[in-house]
């Protein structure tokens, strides 16, 4: 099994949390591992302490399922092929805010989850992190 570095893990952080900043909130940034162990974590000052779990959940859900959150999010609706899936494993965060993250080879390395701000800000956030793996972080 490919599992993300420490080097990747901490590029995909930093990415985040810039992006972050730009946004102008205070965000907590969870990357797993490729069995979906937390790897990295950070807390921005201030960010919101609930949303702790629910960014390390983000990124689980997203290795578990190698799907983006918001993306198994819209198969759980109700009438969905997915419903209720959300308190499957422990319990899932099934809203925008958790992107598997990909080697160079396309294979599944880790995830990251983003909480602390709106779903759109969560999402952009964890968009940032993710395209530093998918540019090639492997190479850091």
């Amino acid at each position: 099994m490919s599992d993300i570095t420490q080097v990747q893990a901490d590029a995909v952080l930093v990415a985040a949390r810039d992006a972050a900043r730009e946004t102008g909130t205070a965000m907590n940034i969870a990357v797993v591992d490729a069995g979906g162990n937390l790897k990295a974590f950070t807390r921005m000052d201030g960010a919101w302490l609930g949303s702790i779990d629910i960014s390390i959940k983000k990124a689980r859900t997203a290795r578990f399922f190698d799907m983006p959150t918001g993306a198994i999010g819209e198969l759980s609706q109700p009438g969905g092929p997915l419903y209720n899936i959300e308190v499957s494993n422990g319990g899932l965060i099934t809203f925008p805010g958790g992107i598997p993250l990909r080697g160079e080879d396309g294979t599944v390395i880790g995830a990251i989850g983003v909480s602390g701000s709106t779903v759109e800000n969560d999402h952009t956030v964890a968009s940032a992190g993710a395209a530093v793996q998918l540019q090639g972080a492997a190479g850091l």
